[in-house]
């Protein structure tokens, strides 16, 4: 599997990643974020928000772990940070395996929970302005995905 990846160089910029990355998801698709604090996951998770047609503000659900919104489709954005050295589950395989859309931050804290089929991307902050984005897709349909959206 190959590496694909590609720099923004702007908060609305990484948004408008997410944006373009909303309109070849499907129901049921899981997206993955990881990335240290202030690498761009809400923005990029704001962004896919807004281009499945969600109207409300998208923050992250830090302390309440799962948000939901109404868009096109369901938007599930998901922080789960807080569950570290944690092995509950909060009904993921419901969001998961839904008719949704799952956004899932610090995911690899809920690895056992994550379907083996998803597209997992990491951001990194390189400077003020600029982020990197790798995609490491797991499954045909996600690598479809990440040759259109880094092409």
């Amino acid at each position: 599997m190959s590496l694909h990846q590609f720099d923004t160089h702007s908060a609305a910029e990484t948004k408008r990643a997410g944006e373009r990355l909303a309109l070849l998801l499907k129901p049921g698709d899981v997206i993955t974020l990881e990335g240290d604090l202030g690498a761009g996951k809400t923005a990029f998770a704001q962004g896919i928000a807004t281009g499945l047609g969600v109207k409300r503000n998208v923050n992250s659900p830090t302390y309440t772990i799962i948000k939901e919104y109404e868009g096109e489709l369901p938007f599930y954005h998901m922080d789960v940070y807080r569950l570290e050295d944690s092995d509950e589950n909060i009904g993921f395989e419901e969001y998961f395996h839904g008719e949704g859309i799952s956004v899932v931050e610090w995911a690899r804290f809920i690895d056992e929970f994550l379907p083996a089929k998803r597209l997992d991307i990491k951001l990194t902050h390189l400077d003020d302005h600029t982020r990197r984005l790798e995609f490491f897709p797991k499954g045909l349909h996600y690598e479809s995905i990440t040759a259109e959206i880094t092409s």
